[in-house]
């Protein structure tokens, strides 16, 4: 075969091989196409049914931000009702004068999620922790015990004793935590109550401020929650407290407002910064894994739920050394502490049960709580303890005691792991998380018995602290 031939052959061939390859291509571009359309709506599938989970979960979750977060951070519609009242001991401390960690600010908070409430207690600075008040030094003051050692756990330990209450966490917040978080959500608007007028270049510390409402900064924020009184020796007036008291009214006020404005939605965006903030200026044992069950109920909170007060007793220097130490009153503070923390999340129990109810009314800052006590009497309450420590037993009863109910039976069990909250007469919810509160962990179950000769039953297990 000539040459000529051969490449007509060729080229003929090739042709045919490019026909048959172009349409292999097209055929093989329609299957991909179609291959194509069918993940992208599996894909859609998938994304619309995760889409309608989630949603759905968010709705069983009360719906709302809220609602979203807790979904997003594994929560189910059972989360929150076991989740008790968190508390938490909060210092805030200056520091100023070089190597010196002087702490202005100590306050017991609290917040339930079931019940939207809030505490913030004060305790003044010159608190007394000694034994006897006769020979009182200044180093025997509250505000004197994380100066020595820095450690918070010693102040803890010493609210603890003054409140009754099992306070397992604690926050140190630096005076440059504020100034910076302030700044960062663009300043606080606050109502200045008096005109300001310091100087104390010991500490290089300058406050001069004019009454009113006003938009702080940094700077004027800290001047506000740092001031006693004037440089000529004038206070607050006496009816919203001088010196310490008034300051102490101040700083919660001022906390209220700094809550507030920093849950706005616009400052979302600011989170990154402010958690760089507390990162570097905040020391805390609170874990992360038990901020996060709280977190996304804390955005629904409104500060019209928010009680305050501040520890009753008087100051005085009628001791050896002269000293000015503030003397807090043992039943005011237990009296005070029940109605603050215990008896405002079981007031809407009043009358429940056909039991006859007698209530006292307690009016506190700006809020006003209804307390009762019979319900809590009426409930026949066993302990049992399989924490394996005895001395667990003792301190459950106390502190149940002390919070207004009666322990009709205590013994001892098997070992557990974890603090259950056994309702065996159809008590309310209310009351069994009152109950979970006071004695700081447990898990609540129903477990009703019409034979049983106690209304609940609570085991305390090794999680007790």
């Amino acid at each position: 075969m000539g040459n000529k031939q051969m490449n007509k052959k060729n080229i003929k061939n090739s042709k045919n091989n490019n026909k048959n390859n172009s349409k292999n291509n097209s055929k093989n571009k329609k299957k991909n196409k179609k291959i194509g359309r069918k993940i992208l709506l599996i894909f859609l599938l998938v994304i619309l049914i995760a889409g309608g989970v989630f949603a759905y979960k968010v709705h069983k979750n009360g719906g709302g931000m809220s609602g979203m977060l807790a979904t997003m951070v594994g929560h189910d519609e059972n989360t929150k009702k076991n989740l008790g009242e968190f508390k938490l001991l909060l210092l805030g401390i200056s520091t100023d004068q070089e190597g010196v960690e002087l702490t202005d600010t100590i306050m017991v908070a609290s917040y339930n999620p079931n019940t939207q409430k809030a505490t913030l207690f004060s305790i003044p600075r010159d608190t007394y922790t000694g034994k006897t008040p006769s020979k009182a030094t200044a180093y025997e003051k509250i505000n004197a015990l994380y100066s020595r050692k820095h450690r918070p756990d010693e102040t803890l330990e010493a609210v603890n004793q003054i409140t009754g209450l099992n306070i397992q966490y604690y926050v140190v917040v630096r005076t440059e935590a504020l100034i910076k978080l302030v700044d960062v959500i663009g300043g606080v608007t606050f109502d200045v109550p008096i005109d300001m007028d310091y100087d104390d270049v010991t500490q290089d510390l300058h406050i001069h401020l004019k009454a009113g409402v006003q938009k702080l900064d940094g700077d004027k924020a800290e001047q506000v929650v740092r001031f006693r009184h004037n440089n000529d020796g004038t206070s607050f007036p006496e009816e919203y407290g001088d010196n310490d008291i008034g300051r102490m009214k101040t700083q919660r006020n001022f906390i209220m407002e700094v809550v507030k404005q920093t849950a706005k939605p616009e400052n979302i965006f600011k989170l990154g910064q402010i958690l760089e903030v507390a990162k570097e200026n905040v020391v805390t044992n609170i874990d992360f894994g038990v901020a996060k069950d709280y977190i996304p109920y804390v955005v629904e909170f409104n500060t019209d739920n928010l009680l305050t007060s501040a520890l009753p007793g008087v100051s005085t220097n009628k001791n050896s050394s002269g000293t000015w130490v503030y003397l807090y009153d043992v039943a005011e503070t237990k009296k005070l502490v029940q109605e603050l923390f215990f008896d405002r999340d079981v007031e809407e129990t009043a009358g429940e049960d056909g039991q006859e109810e007698g209530s006292t009314e307690n009016t506190t800052g700006n809020t006003t709580s209804t307390t009762s006590s019979t319900n809590k009497k009426n409930i026949k309450i066993e302990v049992l303890n399989g924490s394996g420590n005895t001395s667990n037993l003792k301190k459950v009863v106390s502190q149940l005691e002390g919070a207004g109910y009666k322990v009709d039976r205590t013994g001892s069990t098997t070992t557990t792991s974890k603090t259950t909250i056994n309702n065996k007469k159809d008590i309310s919810d209310t009351l069994l998380k009152n109950m979970k509160d006071v004695i700081g962990s447990g898990t609540i179950e129903e477990s009703e018995s019409s034979s049983s000769k106690v209304d609940v039953t609570i085991v305390i297990g090794k999680d007790y602290e």
